[in-house]
């Protein structure tokens, strides 16, 4: 959408190719520069004639350092706003994209942010598996790629997507120079459907990043450094301590670390902080000169106290656990047409055994029919037996656990299908779901 002019020595307007010339038809006049951030100009006409153009369009464009960034998508998740923000810096562009608020999507120019890079930094694939693949598939295919090969299953490829989407929100977050855009675009029903993050969620843990990072930094400077064991657990650890504990030899850095927990830097070196605060390891520039026992120590683990049980008012979860049925078998049925059906339902099941689509414990022990479907009777019984622990409003945490295995499903089906099949289901969907709106 944008055209590119050169301002020469002289203090020319040049454009850069023959697309520029007409860009400026209908915009004679006289302007005023304003003073904006070196990489950012803006001319104002004056007086001003108003009018408008159409999409997709720049309805907001600043400095990226004149204030926060959170504020403004603070904003657009209130206002359920739908469009692109996009952000130039030195290091790239990156851009993320909100529809009614939450966010879709998001992508970037910077190396570190890539799909690939993400899979090494987790764990989930080392760098030859990934250099390996993109050799044969273009670097938009890389995901399914690895999932063909067996390098992945389809819930750790959707747990790595999420991730890339959450890393580059922070880093818009986090940036504090530059330019920033928002974009009044139509978003196409693939972009919108296949995932979806809470804005506000993403807000606060970025938030919080930035302040706890600023103070695991007072301990651990960079996540180059080594760390060793000093002494076995105590039965009382978390349980990433515990297991980061155990492959503490001396010759791994903190980032290192990360790779073989398939951990964040922040998540890893949250970890190694709480570590070295209780004695448990300690920090050196360089790696030891011999390996630690390869013996993991025993441990115990600390009994969990459940909270106690609330009186809670009775509550019909049938109506929500149908639609997203429906929804399920919606997919599936897609999916069937495409004769992918029996590896669909299986990664799918995969996923719900190993937790990786929600946490809920209304989810735990179940697997989708042939159908696509989950038992609804199990489901039911298990909203009941859980809901005194599923918060204040136990029905809209036993939705979003539904919706959260309906993006996974949705994800998964979008690398199989055909864009017009997906498209069409992503409105079907959408048309579904709004039953559940509906008085």
């Amino acid at each position: 959408m944008s055209q590119r002019f050169r301002i020469d020595g002289a203090a020319m307007l040049v454009p850069e190719d023959r697309t520029g010339i007409p860009a400026l038809a209908g915009r004679s006049g006289t302007y005023a520069l304003m003073p904006t951030a070196p990489d950012l100009l803006v001319f104002s006409r004056t007086p001003p004639e108003g009018g408008s153009i159409p999409t997709p369009r720049v309805v907001l464009s600043g400095d990226a350092g004149g204030f926060p960034l959170s504020d403004l998508i603070a904003f657009l998740s209130q206002s359920r706003w739908s469009g692109v923000i996009r952000v130039h810096t030195p290091g790239g562009e990156r851009s993320l994209t909100l529809r009614e608020g939450e966010v879709r999507g998001a992508t970037s120019e910077e190396p570190a942010d890539r799909l690939g890079e993400v899979l090494v930094r987790l764990g989930y694939a080392d760098r030859a598996q990934v250099e390996a693949a993109l050799r044969e598939q273009s670097a938009s295919k890389l995901g399914r790629a690895m999932v063909e090969k067996g390098v992945l299953q389809a819930h750790d490829l959707f747990k790595c997507v999420t991730h890339q989407v959450s890393e580059i929100f922070h880093a818009i977050v986090l940036c504090r120079e530059g330019s920033f855009f928002l974009i009044d675009q139509q978003l196409d029903e693939k972009m919108g459907h296949s995932l979806q993050l809470s804005t506000q969620s993403l807000l606060m843990d970025s938030i919080r990043k930035i302040d706890e990072m600023a103070h695991f930094r007072k301990r651990i400077p960079h996540g180059r450094m080594y760390v060793a064991r000093k002494r076995p657990s105590d039965g009382k650890l978390e349980e990433d301590e515990d297991r980061v504990l155990t492959m503490l030899d001396g010759r791994r850095t903190v980032l290192e670390l990360g790779h073989a927990a398939r951990l964040s830097e922040f998540d890893v070196t949250k970890v190694v902080f709480r570590l070295l605060e209780g004695g448990f390891a300690g920090l050196t520039d360089k790696p030891a000169g011999a390996p630690a026992s390869a013996v993991a120590p025993e441990k115990t683990v600390a009994p969990r106290v459940r909270p106690p049980v609330r009186a809670v008012a009775p509550v019909d979860a049938r109506p929500v656990a149908r639609v997203f049925n429906f929804i399920f078998r919606e997919i599936r049925d897609e999916v069937a047409r495409s004769g992918m059906d029996r590896e669909f339902i299986a990664a799918a099941n995969a996923a719900l055994s190993n937790q990786a689509l929600s946490s809920s414990p209304v989810l735990e022990g179940l697997a989708f029919a042939a159908d696509g479907s989950l038992p609804e009777g199990r489901l039911m019984e298990a909203f009941d037996r859980h809901r005194a622990h599923l918060g204040s409003e136990p029905l809209a945490s036993f939705r979003q656990a539904l919706s959260d295995v309906m993006f996974f499903l949705l994800f998964q089906a979008g690398e199989l299908l055909e864009s017009r099949a997906d498209e069409d289901l992503a409105r079907r969907v959408k048309e579904l779901l709004a039953t559940l709106e509906a008085p």
